[in-house]
């Protein structure tokens, strides 16, 4: 038996075709890359639809992604009888009467109260809530100061400024307007914007080489992905509550958070408490109708991916199709957007704020009886003084008594 080494010596590590011209051909042409990317990114398609669903046409542009999504829509639709990803915020939503308090379920309440700080003053020309904010802060940075002060002399010069302090109230009432109709802001009119980009670039390799095929998968593309956003089913999920209430409900991430949002019904906006069980509440369960469609609109995608597989010539203007698309899609996900163009209009009304949170659910009290109350198992879940315990139990007699004079 001939040793191993004359084995070694007698391999070929010289192929018909070397590695480098293979690297060279496909960073020329990708022809498979773009079959590949179909399939990734299906959660950040999801996210996208469901911050601009809602009205007839919804220009979430064609992008990596999109397959994935069609197929996991299938899924949910039938195994969960719904389209809406779940929210990617948690917070609380608290009853402003009774005091009951629930997780939220509801997309459109998750990013109220994620992206609160870059509303909360829009319709407020005065900044009264980041002023309220700066006051508490530097009271509370005083208090600080002066507490160092009577533990050690000079001790007070060490106290760095707190980024947060105590409880901001924000009372807001339901707007002139449409409640569980979206707006049209920049994230909108960004995927028709980006459409156009796309089919204007599918067409070069149309024009100048006579490729026609990147044209066809990108209007295709384009055209499946409008017809996935405007199923009905959406705006049904989105709004999944009753209209027109009077409910106060707060909104807040919790103990520890620097903002509570108080909405005032007021006849006019939509009941946010039934809103935050998400379709647990109304019955919006996916149709038989709604099923198939999606099924159908998951083969055609599918078939979309077969074709474009086949394509090996001009791929990088399909890639760059692609990839504007997914850049339109993350921008439209993890936008900011107003309560208006979630379809709940709000009219800022006062902020009631001290560096002392329990001071602040005082003062709420004292303006809107069993607002203040019903914030207090959020923000102090445990015993009370004697002084702060005979108090609640004052405004509890002050509610009473105004419930049997209106009785």
């Amino acid at each position: 038996m001939p040793p191993l080494i004359s084995y070694i010596r007698l391999r070929d590590f010289n192929p018909s075709t070397p590695p480098s011209v293979e690297f060279t051909d496909q960073w020329k042409n990708p022809s498979d890359a773009f079959s590949v990317l179909l399939i990734l990114g299906g959660d950040v398609v999801a996210r996208a639809l469901a911050q601009v669903v809602g009205s007839t046409v919804t220009p979430v542009a064609f992008s990596f992604g999109w397959v994935a999504y069609a197929v996991t829509a299938v899924v949910s639709a039938i195994g969960e009888n719904k389209l809406m990803p779940q929210p990617d915020c948690t917070c609380k939503v608290i009853n402003g009467r009774t005091g009951y308090i629930r997780d939220n379920c509801s997309w459109i309440i998750g990013r109220i109260v994620r992206d609160y700080e870059s509303w909360m003053d829009d319709n407020n020309k005065k900044g009264e809530i980041h002023q309220c904010i700066d006051r508490m802060i530097n009271d509370r940075w005083e208090s600080d100061k002066a507490k160092a002060n009577t533990k050690e002399s000079g001790s007070a010069n060490l106290v760095k400024k707190p980024t947060q302090a105590g409880l901001c109230v924000s009372i807001y009432k339901a707007d002139e307007g449409q409640p569980g109709y979206p707006g049209c802001d920049w994230t909108y009119y960004l995927g028709f914007a980006t459409s156009v980009v796309q089919l204007g670039i599918a067409a070069i390799p149309c024009g100048v080489y006579g490729d026609w095929g990147i044209l066809l998968v990108t209007a295709c593309g384009t055209a499946l992905s409008f017809a996935g956003g405007a199923l009905p089913q959406w705006k049904r999920e989105k709004w999944a509550c009753r209209r027109r209430t009077d409910k106060t409900v707060v909104l807040t991430k919790g103990n520890g958070s620097q903002h509570a949002i108080v909405i005032v019904g007021d006849k006019k906006g939509l009941d946010l408490e039934d809103l935050a069980t998400g379709p647990i509440t109304v019955d919006v369960s996916a149709s038989s109708s709604t099923r198939i469609f999606l099924t159908v609109l998951a083969a055609m995608w599918i078939l979309l991916l077969i074709t474009a597989a086949g394509l090996h010539q001009n791929t990088w203007f399909l890639l760059a199709v692609g990839g504007i698309g997914i850049v339109q899609n993350i921008f439209v996900a993890g936008a900011s957007r107003s309560p208006k163009d979630f379809g709940v209009p709000l009219k800022f009304v006062e902020v009631i704020g001290n560096h002392k949170v329990m001071q602040t659910l005082f003062e709420v009290e004292a303006k809107y009886p069993r607002v203040g109350r019903s914030m207090l198992e959020i923000f102090f879940p445990g015993p009370l003084r004697p002084d702060e315990k005979e108090r609640w139990e004052r405004y509890a007699a002050r509610f009473n008594e105004q419930v049997s004079e209106v009785l």
